[in-house]
């Protein structure tokens, strides 16, 4: 029982190492143990699955000695020879040939090792189909490759844009490494022989490459001394797709013509799958760019809609206002005239009737004279007021031409404010967010306004955001003791308009902060963020106006967002 233990063990480590050699011997040694012993049965089991691992490994000799030596327990293996190969025959142009005496052994063992590699061409397919997405199916089919074509090593290499480059890397008993790097920075490859079949556009393999004559000095086999080569162009429709590369690192002349055979059908479903994986990939891009596309659509058109309505809101007001402004002018100089009026009145005649004297005591007369016209400039200022609101709505949401204007930052920034004022607001929950400006003295820069506003928008809105989720666990005390505060700085640097937008909230570590600009990015919840906010800002400052836009944050120190705008229009935006 120690001996049997023994051959099965050997057997299982031997082929979950993927040890082919070592598996074959172990299988006939276990079927020789068993024969002697009279268990044909089982010693014919054995001696099927080394006749099958001898075939694998391309020992066809020893596959022949062992059908001559024991046709009896090979028996139900060898009577697949009489099975039509009409089907194999066609994949790999076998000329059928009538087997005499001398022949009959090796016409026999290449019809079995024809049939294992049409199983395994069809395996492989099936694999190399089943998998859709790019990176899944470069691992795949270097796996499926190493696993059949008698390497340890394999590269797959992609064209991209005019360059070549290793897409993913494969050596025996690792994962597959993905890697994406340009051919020429690259390591992992003999570049001579890559241009060679890049070239010529066939499958090239090669015996011993530490004796070739021009690979040898090829600076790869001269640094990791590889022996047998092979290396196969991945066509689809004549054009060249990718470039298979594998080696074996210590057998010479490892790669057969029955295992090229078997890589050039590899080759062909690995195009078909490349292309199906390209075109997947390309779908999910578009896919991805039409939903950016719609969401930065729904975006302005929210912009574009707000700032409609606070125009339609401006303009409804504006002529009320008119109307009260003048309307208060006159009745000032009315109420003026009637003061005068009664002061004169009272000077001729001192002692009115007690009615009359009994009135103005009531009424407080005195009061209610010096009061009203403090009322009335009371009104007046407010009229302004609302005025100057009006204003900076119509500076807000003012529609932009296809040309930059110039314009005044800071009013922009303070119709933001405007607008973001109800959520600035004291509520019960905190104190009022404090907004600190310190403005430069700035000149006028050519942009696009209602752009630039709706870039402060997204900055001051996430700033307030920001601020809220802080304070999450504080009470309105611990608030207001540590206020919540937005710092806005402006300044003039060299040719540009600095504006520096800070708050004190809870700040982004450097995973967030490293993708904050990205389209769809959000760390808000599903329903209250796009993850466009901070996109389309980059893009209006950088690719709108020639400027930067950039961000320094670290957790518990809040965010500064810097914003830099050229002061005279460049000429390549």
């Amino acid at each position: 029982s120690e001996a049997i233990e023994s051959y099965d063990l050997a057997i299982a480590q031997a082929q979950a190492s993927g040890f082919l050699p070592e598996e074959a011997i172990a299988n006939e040694l276990a079927a020789k143990f068993y024969l002697e012993w009279g268990k044909l049965k089982i010693a014919s089991e054995y001696l099927q699955q080394a006749y099958y691992c001898y075939a694998r490994w391309g020992a066809q000799a020893k596959v022949a000695d062992l059908e001559s030596r024991y046709p009896t327990l090979l028996a139900p293996i060898l009577q697949q020879q009489g099975i039509s190969l009409s089907a194999t025959e066609t994949l790999f142009a076998t000329q059928t040939l009538t087997p005499t005496a001398s022949t009959k052994a090796s016409s026999s063992s290449n019809s079995i090792l024809a049939n294992l590699d049409l199983a395994t061409v069809l395996k492989a397919s099936q694999t190399l189909s089943s998998e859709i997405q790019l990176d899944k199916l470069l691992a795949t089919l270097l796996h499926t490759v190493l696993e059949n074509a008698g390497a340890d090593k394999g590269a797959l290499l992609m064209p991209r844009e005019g360059r070549w480059f290793v897409e993913a890397v494969a050596v025996l008993d690792r994962p597959v490494q993905i890697q994406a790097i340009a051919l020429s920075d690259s390591p992992e490859v003999p570049h001579s022989l890559i241009h060679t079949v890049k070239r010529n556009l066939e499958s090239v393999a090669i015996i011993n490459a530490t004796t070739h004559p021009t690979l040898a000095r090829d600076p790869y086999v001269e640094q990791h001394q590889p022996k047998s080569l092979l290396c196969a162009p991945v066509l689809q429709q004549g054009k060249l797709a990718a470039i298979l590369y594998l080696e074996n690192q210590v057998a010479v002349g490892a790669f057969t013509s029955d295992r090229v055979e078997l890589l050039k059908f590899l080759c062909a479903q690995a195009a078909i799958s490349l292309e199906n994986a390209r075109l997947y990939q390309q779908a999910q891009m578009y896919t991805q760019q039409l939903e950016q596309s719609q969401l930065q659509i729904i975006q302005s058109e929210k912009m574009a809609s707000l700032g409609n309505l606070v125009a339609g809101v401006a303009h409804e007001i504006n002529n009320p206002i008119g109307f009260l402004n003048g309307s208060l002018d006159n009745s000032q100089d009315y109420v003026q005239d009637i003061l005068k009026h009664l002061e004169l009145y009272q000077q001729h005649y001192p002692n009115p009737v007690a009615a009359i004297q009994d009135s103005a005591e009531a009424i407080d007369l005195e009061f209610l004279s010096e009061d009203l016209l403090k009322l009335l400039n009371s009104m007046k200022g407010a009229i302004d007021r609302i005025a100057n609101i009006s204003t900076s709505l119509r500076t807000f949401s003012r529609a932009d031409t296809d040309r930059k204007v110039a314009a005044n930052v800071h009013e922009g920034l303070d119709s933001t404010l405007l607008i973001l004022k109800y959520r600035l607001k004291a509520n019960s929950k905190r104190p009022v967010i404090e907004v600190i400006k310190r403005y430069g003295e700035l000149p006028p820069i050519p942009c696009f306004p209602s752009q630039l506003n709706q870039v402060f928008m997204n900055i001051l809105a996430n700033a307030i955001d920001a601020l809220e989720e802080s304070n999450l666990g504080r009470s309105f005390a611990e608030i207001q003791a540590a206020p919540n505060q937005i710092t806005i700085q402006t300044t003039v640097e060299g040719n540009f308009v600095r504006i520096a937008i800070a708050d004190n909230g809870p700040g982004m570590g450097e995973e967030v902060k490293s993708r904050i600009f990205d389209h769809l990015f959000t760390t808000k919840g599903v329903g209250k963020g796009t993850g466009l906010g901070l996109a389309i800002a980059q893009q209006i400052v950088a690719d709108n106006h020639g400027g930067e836009l950039a961000v320094e944050s670290e957790l518990g120190q809040g965010s500064l967002f810097l914003i830099r705008l050229p002061i005279q229009e460049s000429t390549s935006v």
